[in-house]
């Protein structure tokens, strides 16, 4: 704010003269809520203060202040800043000039404020999202770094896991604490909050749960003393879900303890179902208890743990991928790895292809192997990759590549991958048509094993196939006549591709077997 006031002196004559002094003065806001702002986006221009009638704080400052005009600075019909005059140094009022002239310079004036708030702005947006961007790399070098770096490898047993960070980083985890030669832990959970902060919390969590998990055996009391830290450690308005299970791998056994998290899905001979424990989030109340469930996971049995990041997932319509969809890929999934691409793939199918992750995604699947994967084992077959395809048309040619690829590193001749090639499509499009009915949700599931002398691929399905050991020999004038069957020469292709073609039932499930030697002609 100017302000101008009155100085006498005297000329070289001795003659007294008037002189002026413009002064700066403490400027005098107009808050966005004061009825004046308004007021001077409707004047438009310089506006004398002594004509203001209004109930206004500012416009009492500006008198105050003994402020004779306020000129408005509006830029795009925004209040942006004021210039306010003191009186005249005649003390006589402002002329329709003087007026011509303020609006004049507000109006050039104006737009050079709004640009340099402009670039202020921007310049303090973009150090902050410096910051923000810096604190999102420190947060998912410390997630990426206390995930665990390999996966457990368990005698009978098939493990996964999967972790995808959303765009702002979460605070996903998941761990494997070995406890002794037989016991092994499984941990999923999840911080509220998102950057550096839900990251220390993950780590504390962690380190935590580790630190109890040797000197408990019940998952309900490594809950409770987790729970008992991290309240005192835990920023207000945070918490974290988590569960904790122990699985005896010799015999099956999955001992639990819940504390607010996704429930484990379980699928069995008789269906889906889940694992039900109840308990409060860490970090919310001292003195919680968790209540503790066993089960014993079968044979053939697959669990998944996931985070609320793949059921509270939007589409595109807006509704939610679900806890039912979810029990359903679980219910037609084959391996444990299979299990976790199929729910990627759905994931990713519902959302779009435009989807940006609302959270972060993370999966742990298990799977107790059945008793043809532990035969194979007594067989003293390696088992190179095991997958599943849906039963859809055009499907078997993935899993002839990804055969191929395969049984290629294991040294087979190329003369004879060729032929596995085309026995592997014949067999796996039998599977979908005949074995599965072309029921998209049932899979295929392929499996394939290194011998000391041989390569063995299994495909299976949930039929009880045609029995390709007696496939008939097609006859072309045969079925051009009508007395043979038009179809048939996927079977016999097969028979004749192989060293060996077997078949069983295992599990309910129709398995074909086929054999190629490493060494020799077919």
């Amino acid at each position: 704010m100017v302000k101008s006031f009155k100085r006498s002196s005297r000329d070289r004559t001795g003659t007294p003269r008037r002189e002026s002094q413009v002064v700066a003065m403490d400027p005098v806001p107009v808050p966005d809520n004061d009825p004046l702002a308004t007021y001077l986006v409707g004047a438009g221009g310089p506006v004398d203060v002594d004509k203001i009638e209004l109930d206004s704080p500012a416009v009492d400052a500006l008198r105050a202040a003994e402020v004779a005009m306020i000129v408005p600075l509006i830029s795009q019909g925004e209040l942006i800043g004021t210039l306010s005059l003191g009186r005249r140094m005649s003390d006589q009022p402002y002329s329709s000039d003087d007026r011509k002239l303020l609006r004049g310079l507000a109006a050039q004036v104006a737009p050079a404020i709004r640009l340099a708030q402009m670039v202020r702005k921007q310049e303090a947006e973009a150090k902050h999202r410096e910051r923000m961007e810096q604190e999102l790399r420190v947060a998912a070098l410390i997630q990426q770094t206390l995930l665990p770096k390999e996966l457990p490898a368990l005698p009978g047993w098939e493990v996964d896991a999967y972790y995808r960070p959303a765009r702002e980083v979460g605070g996903d985890f998941y761990d494997f604490i070995p406890l002794d030669e037989r016991r092994l832990a499984l941990v999923i959970g999840d911080v509220t909050d998102k950057g550096v902060p839900a990251a220390l919390v993950m780590a504390t969590t962690r380190s935590t749960l580790r630190a109890a998990a040797q000197r408990h055996d019940d998952p309900g009391e490594i809950l409770a003393e987790t729970n008992e830290v991290l309240v005192a450690e835990v920023p207000p308005g945070m918490f974290v879900t988590c569960l904790f299970a122990v699985l005896d791998h010799v015999t099956g056994q999955l001992t639990f303890a819940n504390a607010g998290h996704n429930l484990p899905y379980v699928r069995t001979e008789d269906g889906v179902i889940e694992l039900r424990a109840t308990g409060m989030p860490l970090g919310l109340m001292p003195g919680m208890q968790y209540e503790v469930r066993s089960t014993e996971l079968p044979r053939d049995a697959v669990m998944l743990l996931t985070s609320d990041g793949i059921v509270e997932a939007h589409g595109v319509d807006g509704s939610m991928f679900g806890f039912d969809r979810l029990m359903g890929l679980v219910g037609g999934s084959g391996s444990a790895g299979a299990l976790t691409s199929k729910v990627l793939a759905e994931l990713d199918r519902f959302c779009g292809p435009a989807h940006e992750p609302e959270d972060d995604v993370t999966m742990v699947s298990i799977r107790r192997l059945g008793d043809a994967a532990e035969s194979a084992a007594t067989l003293g077959r390696h088992q190179l990759d095991r997958f599943d395809v849906a039963s859809e048309e055009g499907n078997e040619r993935i899993a002839m590549e990804r055969v191929t690829d395969v049984v290629r590193l294991a040294g087979l001749a190329e003369s004879k991958v060729e032929q596995l090639r085309t026995a592997v499509a014949e067999a796996v499009m039998n599977a979908i048509e005949h074995g599965n009915g072309f029921g998209s949700e049932v899979p295929v599931e392929v499996a394939v094993f290194e011998e000391p002398e041989a390569v063995v691929v299994q495909v299976a399905d949930i039929g009880v196939g045609p029995n390709i050991e007696n496939a008939e020999t097609p006859d072309l004038d045969a079925k051009l006549a009508g007395t043979q069957s038009p179809r048939g020469w996927g079977l016999f292709l097969i028979e004749q591709m192989v060293d060996e073609v077997r078949q069983e039932q295992v599990n309910g499930r129709h398995v074909v077997e086929l054999e190629m030697m490493l060494e020799g002609d077919q």
